[in-house]
């Protein structure tokens, strides 16, 4: 994919489950997003449900696997970072995205802990409305979700 300009990146922090990722590798393959993971992951980058998931588009993610949070910071950084969160005001929506811009979400089981969404890298929270008395939507789906808005504000850069 040489040449091809990444506009947005996906940042998941200690991803756990195998089929989410592989299904956000795909994700990133259509969109032409980065895909970053922070370790501890939760599987093998070998797992057969993260095959399975991400089918033949594997090979078209620009994925990358980075030792800790603080490595892919390293990696990504100066870029705006935006922690999605149930815990925050401003909607997904609200924000006029930008090409670099980071989209950053935490692990399946609880979502981002306090000292990374309280971290000063971060731009700001933000939220994926839901009903109430909801708990929280899949990993992979939210990421669909927040892509797809960002893509769609930059123009949907490099699709046809």
């Amino acid at each position: 994919m040489a040449g091809v300009t990444r506009p947005l990146r996906i940042l998941f922090c200690t991803p756990q489950i195998p089929n989410n990722t592989g299904s956000t590798m795909r994700l990133a393959a259509v969109t032409g997003a980065e895909l970053h993971l922070a370790r501890p992951l939760g599987f093998d980058m070998d797992d057969t449900k993260l095959r399975r998931a991400g089918l033949d588009y594997r090979d078209d993610a620009a994925t990358f696997v980075h030792d800790s949070l603080d490595a892919a910071y390293a990696a990504l950084l100066p870029a705006r970072v935006f922690a999605f969160t149930v815990r925050a005001e401003t909607a997904y929506t609200d924000i006029a995205y930008q090409p670099g811009d980071v989209l950053l979400f935490g692990p399946e089981d609880h979502g981002l802990a306090p000292e990374d969404l309280d971290d000063p890298r971060v731009t700001e929270r933000v939220r994926i409305p839901m009903r109430a008395g909801m708990r929280s939507l899949n990993l992979a789906s939210a990421a669909a979700v927040a892509v797809y808005e960002a893509w769609r504000q930059l123009g949907h850069v490099g699709a046809r």
